[in-house]
């Protein structure tokens, strides 16, 4: 693991120039445009860094982004890696190992996830609180590194209750509904059933989603302060049981082209909110 870290930092470093990112921000699904607004922007395809993954979703443009905003140094994932792509969790998370090496000490992460709160609609934001992690596998799973972090990280304030506040404040200025929750992570990549949507609700969750919970792991194991936020890109608060025979069937039902087309709306939303949370690190 340390020699693929190397490996790939080794590479980038010189590509990056000037002053070492010291934000990493991850766009997820439909998210990429942020990336659009970074001054000397400088663009590695992932393809091209030895050690990295690759890519697979449609919506993720695949690509490192480095340069400045906000008169903050940073390196932006546009496009992310998700365990039900095939990777294992330590290939998932790689690219925050990565950037932590070259200097990130903040991460931002953001994502498309469907609702399960039911007062959440398509296109509201919700700023992540705290997570359950339901995913198969742990990334911090076998051999623990003490370069990379202890072997017991805590997850208690895996969410910076400082970049929240940050963020709550900002959206009040701004004027944009913006919720807080709980962050549901699963492997994916079939959508949630009805069920398990009561289920997750029932069990503390507000949004779901099938990423975002491993990447976190890793950068608090690394000691990186962490800020999440959700797009609601469907709504799919929890129905009752046994379904009336008029929601049998959804005349709407979701799909990956409905969470991009959904992202894409929110997305000016999110690059106000993120630009506002940047400025005032």
């Amino acid at each position: 693991m340390l020699d693929k870290i190397n490996e790939s930092t080794a590479f980038l470093a010189p590509l990056l120039g000037g002053e070492p990112p010291r934000v990493a921000i991850i766009l997820g699904s439909g998210l990429g445009a942020f990336a659009d607004d970074i001054a000397g922007r400088r663009e590695i395809p992932y393809a091209a860094i030895p050690r990295f993954p690759v890519s697979t979703v449609a919506g993720h443009a695949g690509r490192l982004v480095a340069g400045e905003i906000e008169g903050k140094s940073v390196l932006v994932m546009q496009g992310r890696f998700h365990f039900y792509e095939g990777y294992s969790m330590q290939e998932v998370t790689f690219p925050v190992r990565v950037a932590h090496a070259l200097g990130a000490r903040t991460l931002l992460v953001t994502n498309a996830a469907g609702g399960v709160n039911p007062l959440f609609r398509a296109g509201d934001l919700m700023v992540i609180e705290d997570h359950v992690n339901m995913f198969p596998d742990h990334p911090l799973r076998g051999e623990n590194h003490d370069a990379l972090g202890p072997r017991f990280p805590s997850m208690e304030f895996a969410y910076s209750p400082r970049l929240i506040s940050l963020a709550v404040a900002a959206a009040e200025r701004l004027g944009i509904r913006l919720h807080r929750g709980v962050y549901a992570g699963l492997q994916g990549p079939s959508f949630e059933t009805p069920a398990e949507c009561r289920w997750l609700h029932a069990a503390g969750a507000d949004a779901v989603g099938m990423s975002t919970v491993p990447e976190v792991i890793v950068a608090r194991h690394a000691g990186m302060e962490c800020f999440g936020v959700s797009v609601i890109a469907n709504s799919a608060p929890p129905l009752p049981s046994p379904l009336p025979s008029s929601l049998s069937s959804s005349p709407h039902p979701v799909s990956h082209e409905v969470v991009l087309e959904q992202s894409r709306q929110a997305s000016l939303h999110l690059s106000s909110l993120l630009r506002h949370l940047l400025r005032h690190l």
